[in-house]
């Protein structure tokens, strides 16, 4: 079949040769013959599903629907994929296989050039799926590039070698660890024979706002653990001391930490990890403006609001020492607009990741001090990507309509903070960008 992409005919006709003009015309006519209606597929927008228009993306095989583009007849092998289609069927996420595009280690076969959408063939497929394994075996995007080009190769003692030495790197990094943890293992034992408990055999019984309270477990809820494995952090914790109850939440991806006036209390410091249904259940007493009175009492928490009660254990895990997490550089401080900015986060662009870190939004402080949610072509050392459900959770839990996002460096938390409670704010962990 004769393709004509973007020709465009003069006014006046072909002159010189109308045997050419009748070659033009029949593959016109052939090529619109053959169309059966325009091929819906369909992309990820704004967290969702919609289909593209017939107007924007061209029929299998056809002829360019749109007015002033001249003939433009368009044949695509229905076997072509989409890059969705390509993402759904060889393991790769949509945002790796731009990032492997713009690597040159798997380009499509074809990007459209109006729209840009990519295009790959079919023997393209089990290259991706390759690429795929050879992404989660941890191999490096040089030796990826090798393994590549001689797949395909009679020769294959290149490939075979390349293979064979990431596998012993792995082995030999396995052993290292193992070491290393042995070793860290044994200290760890004999830390625990010079260690006491911070928990305490002392009675402490308090009055606290009610509703600080109340907002202070609202502050820090979202971010507490669910990994059975590590019960220790399935709990929101308390710490007493200083005149001030600090309330903690943290599943390893996520801190949160608010406070509440503890005036009175100059006793010794005492803490203890509420488990979350017994948090949920004094979180539930606190329904208006009395006052909350609580015991802590060894290892168990009793709280009283007006003529209700609740009380439970303590988990019987120490809480690590959040202390030593939350002492960060001071960054650059940016205030943010919280409505206008979950409407930007929510229906903004999301890149994947693997690894089970969620879809991604990409921030850069622009020029003008605004936070911007970048595309996926975005590159630079000043892109933070946090989990985009966990900053919504978090501009949520900070409960303003204005907000200070701080930005430090590129491996440090993205820190949500009220501008009028430096005690209360909350950390996300940031996740490194394939590219």
């Amino acid at each position: 079949m004769l393709i004509i992409v973007g020709g465009l005919l003069p006014a006046g006709g072909v002159s010189g040769s109308s045997a050419l003009w009748g070659v033009l015309l029949g593959s016109f006519r052939a090529a619109a013959s053959r169309t059966v209606g325009p091929a819906v597929s369909r992309v990820r927008t704004r967290g969702r599903n919609r289909a593209r228009s017939p107007a924007v993306v061209p029929s299998r095989a056809g002829v360019d629907p749109r007015p002033c583009r001249g003939i433009r007849v368009v044949d695509v092998e229905n076997e072509m994929r989409s890059i969705g289609e390509m993402a759904r069927d060889s393991g790769l996420g949509v945002s790796a296989l731009r990032f492997y595009d713009r690597a040159g280690v798997l380009v499509p076969d074809r990007v459209d050039p109006v729209s840009g959408y990519r295009w790959y063939a079919p023997g393209q497929l089990d290259e991706a799926r390759l690429l795929a394994r050879l992404r989660r075996a941890g191999m490096p995007l040089a030796d990826i590039r090798l393994v590549l080009a001689g797949w395909a190769g009679a020769d294959t003692d290149l490939v075979r070698q390349l293979l064979q030495a990431h596998l012993r790197r792995l082995q030999q990094g396995l052993t290292d660890a193992r070491d290393e943890f042995s070793a860290l293992l044994a200290l760890l034992d004999q830390r625990e024979n010079l260690m006491t408990s911070p928990r305490t055999d002392t009675t402490v019984r308090l009055t606290l706002p009610g509703p600080r309270l109340a907002a202070a477990l609202d502050a820090v809820r979202f971010a507490a653990g669910t990994d059975p494995e590590l019960p220790m952090l399935g709990g929101i914790h308390l710490d007493l001391d200083d005149g001030r109850l600090r309330v903690v939440a943290t599943d390893r991806y996520r801190m949160a930490v608010a406070h509440v006036p503890a005036d009175g209390h100059d006793g010794p410091r005492v803490r203890g990890t509420v488990p979350l249904p017994l948090a949920d259940a004094m979180r539930a007493l606190l329904d208006g403006d009395h006052g909350a009175r609580l015991a802590l009492d060894g290892d168990r928490v009793t709280l009283e609001a007006g003529d209700r009660q609740t009380a439970g254990q303590c988990l019987g895990h120490d809480f690590p020492d959040y202390r030593r997490l939350v002492r960060l550089p001071a960054g650059r401080r940016v205030p943010v607009d919280v409505p206008a900015f979950r409407k930007a986060v929510r229906g903004g662009p999301v890149r994947e990741q693997d690894a089970g870190a969620g879809d991604l939004s990409v921030l850069r402080v622009s020029d003008d001090g605004s936070v911007a949610v970048t595309g996926d072509g975005a590159t630079g050392q000043d892109l933070v990507a946090v989990n985009r459900a966990f900053l919504l959770e978090a501009l949520a839990a900070g409960a303003r309509d204005r907000l200070l996002l701080e930005f430090g460096a590129p491996t440090a938390p993205l820190a949500v903070r009220r501008p009028d409670d430096e005690h209360t704010f909350s950390l996300l962990m940031p996740v490194r960008l394939e590219s």
